[in-house]
């Protein structure tokens, strides 16, 4: 299927960002443990456009700020009909699968983890959702 994906500028729209998830890696040298940690931020303005970025650093501030610049240049816009989306539809990526579907006023957002915080990012307020196979953040 083909989706009109519009990017927006970050001038125009305030942000709000949100946390998925946050890695901590270890490298074992020869003179120690040497910790990075990567973070997985979402950012929205509540009306239908949001972002994702990752965000890689030696601390965990650092890794955040960084994710927060790399999903401010990765925003696109959602359609959001009355709180919810206008049709189901399901998506593949890697070893992920995601349905979503759109829900009557009042049901609330009704999905897990790293989706939730994209759904509300984007100012979904009813939606059903199932996130199948990977349950990695970053799919």
């Amino acid at each position: 299927m083909d989706y009109n994906i519009k990017r927006i500028k970050t001038s125009e729209i305030e942000l709000s960002e949100k946390v998925v998830s946050i890695n901590r890696v270890t490298k074992v040298t020869k003179g120690g443990r040497t910790f990075s940690f990567s973070a997985v931020i979402v950012v929205g303005n509540g009306d239908g456009v949001i972002g994702y970025g990752l965000g890689k650093a030696r601390e965990v501030t650092e890794a955040i700020s960084k994710g927060v610049n790399d999903a401010k240049k990765n925003l696109i816009q959602v359609p959001v009909v009355k709180g919810t989306i206008p049709h189901e539809l399901e998506a593949k990526y890697g070893g992920a699968t995601v349905f979503i579907k759109p829900a009557s006023p009042g049901t609330g957002v009704v999905a897990g983890g790293a989706m939730r915080a994209v759904l509300e990012s984007a100012g979904i307020t009813d939606i059903l959702a199932k996130s199948k196979g990977s349950s990695n953040p970053h799919t």
